[in-house]
């Protein structure tokens, strides 16, 4: 098969033939129609120090993807050959506390495909059955490509209640918008999102009914007083990793007022937890997506209306992954999609 591979410890990566993958009685081996290109993708392909950390060499990198099951391991249930999936790019353990208590995306023990496992930029994947993810007539696979971070961004918009609540997305990359739109969808009442890339923020205005603030060219106390708000945003989604941002969200939200933080600042950063403490705001850490329960909801929503799909930007085959790599690094994309078929 043909797989992208991260062959050696340098930048780049490189379209090479490798083994089909040979499953186990509890996996299924699926044949690759659509995959994401994601942030971290980025990360591997640029060979950063986290990256040089993290991923061992050679490995098939990708985790967003959406296609069909060719074949199932002798214990496997409850799904069928033909059947159009997606998945769970966390493989889990099964011993810690955690797991047992059911709470999969807190286990300690978590390996990403595409990160420390052999990943979905390929022709066919093996995957365990337990991760599979079977995908409605209503969700194409492109949609289901994209799956992965749009269950990042449903995660960390439903960490809190958002009814009726005025909600400010620092961030407007194609996570942050998604969350902006879930957001919407979900019944917030105003949905202010903020960058410094004007092509970003206009892609935002695009994809969800949220107000784009390009916050090198406008202030926050301007937008708040602009939208009537009595005094400033009752919950922040915070994107970006920008320590700026967060301190801005800090300023920006009401007394006692909450923060779902999903964004990665490079390195420590400094914060004023006076503000923090002051004001009784509560920050809420998100990792992945809550296995499985955010998967049932994003389908739910996406069936129900919540339309994301014009956060993907630029279509490639995947032979033509280069021109896409190009366009997520230049930083102006959206979701960018490999076609396998």
């Amino acid at each position: 098969m043909r797989a992208l591979v991260k062959a050696r410890p340098e930048e780049g990566l490189w379209m090479e033939t490798r083994p089909v993958p040979e499953i186990g009685p509890d996996d299924v081996l699926i044949r690759v129609n659509k995959t994401g290109i994601c942030g971290t993708d980025v990360h591997i392909w640029n060979w950063d120090e986290w990256a040089a950390k993290t991923v061992p060499v050679p490995l098939v990198t990708g985790h967003e993807f959406a296609g069909e099951i060719v074949e199932m391991g002798r214990d496997v249930e409850g799904l069928e050959l033909g059947q159009r999936v997606s998945g769970e790019g966390h493989l889990i353990g099964k011993t810690s506390r955690q797991s047992r208590a059911g709470k999969f995306h807190l286990d300690p023990a978590t390996r990403g495909i595409g990160v420390n496992e052999q990943g979905a930029f390929a022709e066919y994947l093996r995957l365990p059955a337990f991760n599979v993810v079977p995908l409605p007539d209503a969700v194409d696979d492109e949609i289901g490509a994209i799956l992965d971070p749009l269950g990042n961004a449903v995660h960390t918009a439903l960490s809190f209640d958002l009814v009726g609540e005025d909600v400010l997305v620092t961030g407007a990359g194609p996570i942050g918008i998604m969350a902006a739109a879930v957001a919407r969808h979900v019944g917030a009442r105003h949905v202010v999102i903020t960058d410094v890339n004007p092509a970003r923020l206009a892609l935002a205005e695009q994809v969800a009914d949220v107000v784009p603030v390009n916050v090198a060219e406008e202030d926050l106390g301007d937008v708040v007083a602009r939208l009537k708000m009595k005094q400033g945003f009752d919950v922040g989604l915070e994107m970006s990793g920008n320590q700026r941002a967060l301190d801005q969200m800090v300023e920006s939200l009401v007394m006692g007022g909450r923060i779902a933080l999903l964004g990665i600042p490079p390195g420590k950063s400094p914060v004023d937890w006076s503000r923090i403490v002051f004001k009784a705001i509560t920050i809420k850490g998100v990792y992945g997506r809550e296995i499985f329960e955010t998967w049932y909801k994003m389908l739910a929503m996406l069936e129900n209306g919540l339309d994301v799909r014009r956060v993907i930007t630029h279509r490639f085959n995947a032979a033509d992954f280069e021109a896409g790599f190009a366009e997520m690094r230049g930083g102006a994309s959206g979701k960018v999609v490999l076609d396998w078929r």
